[in-house]
C-alpha cells in the first residue's frame, strides 16, 4: 500500500426522509453530490439559474410522479365501479401513497427553492412584472 492519503471524509447520519428531501435539492442543482455538499456546507445557499441540463431532470421525474399518482387514481376508480368478488383489484396501500406524497413534497420544495434562489433574475425590473 503506497503512502498516498486521500482527502479527509466527512460524514454523518441521517434518516430516509432527510435522504430523499437532500437527493432531490441535488437534482434540482444539477451539481454533482460532492459539490453540492461542499456548496452547501461552505455558502449555506446555492443558486443555480435554470438550462435544459437542469429542468430536463426534473421535469421527467415530476412527469413520472404524475404518472404514479394518475395509476392510483385509476386504481380507486376502477375499484368503485367495477368491483366484484370474481375480479379482485388491488388498491394502492397507504404506505404506497405516502412514499409519492413524500416524493411529490420533496421534488416540490427542491423546485420551490430553485426558483427562490433565482429570483434576482426578475426582481427590481419593470419590464417582467
Amino acid at each position: 500500500m503506497s503512502n498516498k492519503h486521500k482527502n479527509p471524509t466527512i460524514s454523518f447520519r441521517i434518516t430516509d426522509a432527510e435522504r430523499k428531501q437532500i437527493e432531490a435539492r441535488i437534482l434540482a442543482s444539477g451539481l454533482m453530490k460532492k459539490d453540492y455538499f461542499v456548496r452547501s456546507c461552505i455558502y449555506n445557499r446555492i443558486c443555480v439559474v435554470g438550462k435544459k441540463e437542469t429542468i430536463y431532470p426534473l421535469l421527467k421525474i415530476t412527469q413520472e410522479l404524475y404518472q404514479r399518482l394518475i395509476s392510483i387514481r385509476q386504481d380507486i376508480l376502477t375499484d368503485n365501479k367495477y368491483r366484484s368478488d370474481d375480479n379482485i383489484i388491488k388498491l394502492p396501500t397507504e404506505r404506497n401513497i405516502t412514499e409519492l406524497q413524500e416524493d411529490f413534497i420533496n421534488m416540490l420544495n427542491a423546485i420551490i427553492d430553485l426558483l427562490e434562489g433565482s429570483k434576482y433574475l426578475w426582481e427590481g425590473s419593470d419590464s417582467h412584472v
